[in-house]
């Protein structure tokens, strides 16, 4: 079951690594490619999408120190599930409050319930 524990925070470290570091080196060209969304260069609105891409990066970060630091497991496993579950809350939110999203939108929700429900349960398998 470690293995299992190990590939879950490598993906999900990895994933927010990478669309961290992407979002925050190109957020117009990678949002439109990854999100179907165009921004336009507009200061205010970049600054806005950069802090929350490091946020992402920084989170990745954390959660792939726990694949290397055995103690710091359950802290990875924890980070993970806030940001996933918490992007995910806030995409379920906004369609009943805005209205249905592209399908680009809507599959990175379901990659984030994915990831959250998948430290979740690897949580549980740490904690019990």
């Amino acid at each position: 079951m470690e293995i299992v524990k190990i590939v879950i925070l490598s993906l999900s470290g990895l994933m927010l690594l990478f669309v961290g570091a992407m979002r925050l080196s190109n957020p117009i060209q990678t949002y439109l490619k990854n999100s179907g969304i165009k921004l336009e260069n507009n200061a205010d609105m970049l600054n806005e999408m950069r802090g929350v891409s490091a946020v992402m990066l920084l989170g990745g970060i954390l959660i792939l120190l726990g694949v290397f630091i055995t103690q710091f497991t359950f802290t990875s496993f924890v980070v993970a599930i806030l940001i996933f579950l918490g992007f995910a809350l806030g995409r379920l939110l906004s369609m009943s409050l805005d209205g249905k999203p592209n399908k680009q939108l809507i599959q990175g929700l379901i990659f984030e319930l994915i990831f959250g429900a998948a430290n979740i349960f690897c949580l549980v398998i740490t904690l019990v």
